[in-house]
């Protein structure tokens, strides 16, 4: 299965873009399904996909009914509890969607996706509509992480000694963790692994969506960077709501002078990758598949001309050549990689912290385990050139063994 997420700058059409080329999936023979949180003009508003056309069914995104869901099912678990407690259960009509709900929704959505829980034969390719780039980065990253809050919060090793809770509870004189609280847990870590799985899949692309023109530039020259921190490899930069180059009237084609010199930085700026597609302006709202349909000409599922090579490659380390005198070539120093094209020194940090490096890239923030080989090391400086960062890594004598 491939995915195409699909994401931009408020206000730049992302939603348009991402039913246009789900539609150009089904055009083309695959069986494509499209996931939106937006109602689409013409599609399906169902919450279970749907079929709209040949090929391509589509899917909407209930956040409230999704939260009310989790809920219930929690307040369940917790009855014993909250009978214990004396506390009073809610009702679904009562509960009142909150912040954050509509990120885990989404999750939700593309592990079902994934998971092949909609539709028993599959699909060949699934066109997720995501929220604005920032938000849309944050909700990419929120798997990786909550993953490792529970890791951190219920470490799996500490089961081993699930048969000693109740001894543990008397001596220690508070109640003990339930095993239904780790069980509780596997279950939510492998939902997250499944999802993870999928936008780290090296068939997942993100196309990303932005109106030419002034803001547009600062704002993907600054999403660059975090895609590259986050590993996220874009197949199209998708130009939207193009306005024609020859106009008599002369607001217009001051307009489209400056559309048209920002899609020259564009290409300058990015000479090994694609041409950005073009979307044109209809001068209106698309009202329904008809208007979208004459749009997946200029959006295929698959850009013709992305570079080949899938996602991008996760970070790696390598011997140094010239390894420090008095060690042989298999103690040198090492070196970890990061490609983040457009970082700047002043708004770069990194800590290392156990066996993780903690990464700030001005608004962008990741945590990155380490290769086992670099637990065993110390870091021993760190250069940002030509937008790779590189961090030197010495082998401790006292972790590293040494060979014959």
């Amino acid at each position: 299965m491939r995915t195409v997420l699909v994401t931009g700058l408020g206000g730049a059409g992302r939603t348009t873009v991402a039913a246009a080329t789900a539609l150009a999936g089904a055009r083309g023979g695959q069986r494509t399904l499209l996931i939106s949180a937006d109602v689409i003009p013409g599609f399906p508003s169902a919450t279970r996909p749907t079929a709209v056309t040949d090929g391509l069914w589509s899917v909407r995104i209930d956040s409230g009914a999704h939260f009310r869901s989790e809920l219930l099912t929690l307040q369940e678990q917790l009855s014993s509890v909250l009978d214990l407690l004396g506390g009073n259960r809610m009702d679904g009509e009562e509960l009142t969607e909150l912040p954050g709900s509509a990120e885990l929704a989404l999750l939700h959505s593309l592990r079902r996706a994934a998971h092949g829980d909609w539709s028993r034969d599959g699909y060949d390719l699934v066109v997720v509509d995501l929220p604005p780039l920032r938000e849309a980065l944050a909700v990419l990253a929120l798997p990786e992480q909550l993953r490792r809050y529970l890791r951190r919060l219920l470490p799996q090793e500490r089961q081993a000694a699930r048969a000693l809770r109740p001894m543990l509870a008397q001596l220690a004189g508070v109640p003990m963790p339930a095993q239904w609280l780790y069980e509780a847990a596997a279950r939510r870590d492998a939902e997250l692994a499944e999802v993870q799985a999928l936008i780290e899949d090296r068939a997942t692309t993100l196309r990303l969506v932005a109106e030419p023109g002034p803001a547009a530039e600062d704002a993907l020259r600054t999403a660059r960077t975090g895609l590259a921190l986050h590993g996220l490899r874009v197949d199209a930069l998708v130009a939207s709501k193009v306005l024609p180059r020859h106009s008599p009237d002369p607001w217009f084609a001051a307009l489209a002078a400056q559309q048209e010199k920002c899609l020259d930085h564009w290409r300058e700026e990015r000479p090994a990758e694609a041409p950005p597609l073009q979307v044109p302006h209809l001068g209106r709202d698309p009202q329904g598949p008809g208007d979208l349909t004459g749009l997946a000409d200029d959006v295929p599922a698959l850009a013709p001309d992305a570079r080949e090579g899938g996602r991008a490659e996760d970070p790696w380390w390598t011997e140094e050549a010239g390894a420090p005198e008095g060690q042989d070539g298999a103690d040198g120093i090492l070196v970890w990689c990061l490609r983040l094209p457009g970082a700047v020194k002043k708004d770069l940090h990194l800590v290392r912290r156990g066996s993780e490096l903690l990464l700030t890239v001005g608004p962008f923030h990741r945590i990155v385990p380490l290769e086992s080989a670099l637990r065993r090391c110390t870091v021993s400086g760190a250069a940002l050139t030509d937008g790779v960062l590189r961090v030197r890594f010495t082998p401790d004598p006292a972790l590293w063994p040494r060979t014959s």
